[in-house]
């Protein structure tokens, strides 16, 4: 059985996003004091007394607004209500009650699933404002007084919620879960691909750049395993960047780079690499994330017998740094190998959690020292005493020696190609660092 799910709702700038981040114990769901801030669903894990649950923060529903985006974010938010097992209306204690909460309320009415009211800013410490009272006329209960930003009344809500949970089953251990962030430049498809996986609109699908603005997690599972998919909103370059709400979707797809596993790396079939592809790319890259670079769009490539061959070898020639990261040719629109991914994000999550033995490594490095002699400088050779790992995730490698100065980039990068023509290590960077000992302390390694 899944864990319980707390749907969040209410109209535009209530508070929702705020509460949501108290409840979770962090900034997760981006706060700005304007409406339509938040647009898709966004998902994060709580506990209280003992009980874990899902918490979804969702967009404000304006149930009688015709706008294309307002009905897509209504459509996310009714998802949401349809999911949950229990659903927290947040409403504003300096607004009073409006005719867009009484036709919320009514709606969740319908819905039949327990629901619980918090009249939000509440902020002042002592008896409760008695405009409170009014908030009785939605029909849903007793209201809780809250204050979001403060904390207060927070504790009260998530004592009830509690109790509306259904009973507590013994759920067999979870298995290992692969985070995968979709990551890219604007319109290049994250969200469509992630809709398309997921065999429903998860995510909020427009022709106008930033449409995505958090970073989305959402739970898949199938026959490959378990899976959470993070859409992230389009990086764009720094010049183009503007406002604060923008700042914090590129920080928060930055930070789901570092929260992934596996990156998927997507790129406009049409567009080709382009400058803002190379440093999405580097982001990943410089995270030491396991990667794939898929190349969406492509059923709207003329095609020959060539082109998806030539087409890989321009990729990785402009993607130079990444040429260990496999391409794969998708189409999130039709479904064309969507379905490959999923062989490619478990293989190159094991690739980077890949361990070898000292003693298999410096096996390797005593014969590529054979094959190429360290560099010299001014008389002085390098000596490599040995190596190990030291990490993974990427597969990190500790190279002991007599001089780092002598330890040239270019023999590094012969040394982790070795790595590779042996173990492989397809689909992820690797980490090399170098430490200078004395000379006396260690035998030399010989070929």
């Amino acid at each position: 059985m899944a864990k319980p799910l707390v749907a969040i709702v209410g109209r535009p700038n209530v508070g929702k996003s705020t509460l949501f981040n108290r409840l979770i114990g962090k900034r997760l769901a981006i706060v700005e004091d304007s409406p339509g801030v938040t647009r898709d669903r966004v998902y994060a894990q709580s506990d209280w007394n003992g009980r874990e649950f899902d918490l979804v923060d969702t967009g404000g529903i304006e149930p009688q607004a015709d706008n294309e985006m307002l009905v897509f974010m209504r459509e996310q938010a009714m998802l949401a209500i349809e999911m949950a097992d229990v659903i927290i209306l947040v409403t504003d204690i300096t607004t009073g009650v409006t005719a867009t909460d009484k036709d919320v309320a009514e709606m969740l009415l319908k819905s039949g699933k327990p629901v619980l009211l918090s009249v939000n800013k509440m902020d002042s410490i002592g008896p409760d404002n008695p405009e409170i009272f009014e908030f009785y006329s939605l029909g849903i209960g007793d209201p809780i007084s809250t204050s979001a930003a403060h904390g207060h009344g927070t504790g009260d809500i998530l004592d009830k919620c509690v109790k509306l949970f259904p009973p507590k089953t013994d759920m067999e251990e979870e298995n290992a879960v692969t985070r995968v962030a979709v990551i890219g430049k604007p319109n290049v498809g994250k969200s469509s691909l992630v809709n398309r996986i997921l065999g429903e609109t998860r995510v909020i699908v427009s022709d106008e750049a930033g449409t995505t603005r958090d970073a989305i997690d959402t739970p898949f599972e199938n026959e490959s395993g378990k899976y959470i998919f993070i859409d992230t909103a389009g990086l764009r370059r720094k010049s183009k960047v503007s406002g604060r709400i923008e700042k914090y979707s590129v920080l928060r797809a930055r930070m789901a780079i570092e929260r992934s596993d596996v990156c998927i790396i997507m790129i406009d079939a049409r567009d080709g690499v382009t400058e803002q592809d190379t440093k999405v790319a580097g982001l990943a890259h410089d995270a030491g994330k396991a990667s794939i670079i898929a190349v969406n769009k492509w059923d709207l490539i003329e095609k020959d017998s060539n082109t998806m061959e030539k087409t890989r070898k321009e990729v990785l020639n402009e993607l130079s740094y990444m040429a260990y990261a496999p391409v794969l040719f998708i189409s999130a629109l039709t479904g064309q190998r969507v379905v490959k991914l999923f062989e490619l994000i478990d293989y190159v999550n094991c690739q980077a959690a890949m361990r070898i033995t000292t003693g298999k490594l410096n096996g390797l490095l005593a014969d590529a020292m054979g094959r190429v002699q360290p560099p010299t400088d001014r008389g002085r050779r390098l000596k490599i005493y040995y190596m190990t790992q030291s990490g993974v995730k990427p597969p990190t490698f500790v190279c002991f020696c007599n001089d780092t100065e002598l330890f040239h980039f270019s023999y590094r990068r012969y040394l982790e190609n070795q790595i590779r023509s042996v173990y492989g290590l397809e689909g992820t960077p690797v980490k090399m660092v170098v430490r200078q000992r004395e000379e006396k302390a260690y035998g030399t390694l010989r070929p």
